[in-house]
């Protein structure tokens, strides 16, 4: 049992969207105790660098009807980050809302894995996942209040994250929401109190 955990924010450790997904995968790794975890840091801590954009050759080599295994660069780069997604039969996100939708960094390893011809197919029909669907558990965490009757902002994260996830053929996302974490000490305490009911309910605890 592998567990891949991506975390995209660039606070690290001390982001809340990293507690939660945590507090996802030591969940995941009470019910499976002799998984593997790769956490993989999108954002940089210490001394890791940043998950850099996709380059020009990535680009041009995506515009081709090869799209070859890469010999340098993103191209390269985007081959081991979808042997590592592959290699995964768990997956948790956490990452924090940026301006409403993903972070960049996130955005990148998106940009990475998200690959025609690799990763998805386009098809009369439509783009259609190349990978085997596993369970994706995405841990979110927002400084407002983006679900339910107190929303006042539109939310293009979690829609986006399904609908791209979809797309490669990971279909199944349980989300954990931790909102509120900007709207004052109390509302953020209950902000995060609620996210981590939502993990204890799902698996049981």
């Amino acid at each position: 049992m592998n567990i891949l955990h991506i975390s995209a924010s660039p606070r690290g450790p001390q982001a809340a969207s990293r507690e939660l997904s945590n507090h996802v995968v030591e969940r995941l790794l009470a019910r499976h105790p002799g998984a593997t975890v790769t956490l993989r840091e999108l954002a940089g801590v210490d001394e890791e660098p940043a998950l850099p954009h996709i380059d020009a050759g990535y680009a041009l080599a995506l515009s081709s009807a090869a799209n070859e295994p890469g010999v340098d660069g993103a191209q390269l780069r985007s081959d081991g980050l979808i042997e590592e997604l592959v290699r995964a039969d768990i997956v948790v996100i956490g990452t924090p809302m940026h301006n409403l939708t993903v972070p960049s960094t996130l955005k990148s390893w998106i940009d990475h894995v998200v690959r025609i011809n690799r990763t998805m197919r386009p098809t009369p029909e439509g783009k259609v996942g190349n990978l085997p669907d596993r369970p994706v558990y995405l841990a979110l965490a927002s400084g407002g209040i983006r679900t339910g009757e107190r929303a006042r902002q539109p939310d293009f994260l979690e829609p986006y994250l399904r609908a791209i996830l979809a797309m490669i053929g990971l279909k199944d996302v349980t989300v954990f929401s931790a909102e509120g974490l900007a709207l004052g000490a109390e509302r953020a305490a209950e902000g995060r109190a609620r996210a981590w009911s939502q993990v204890e309910r799902h698996f049981g605890g």
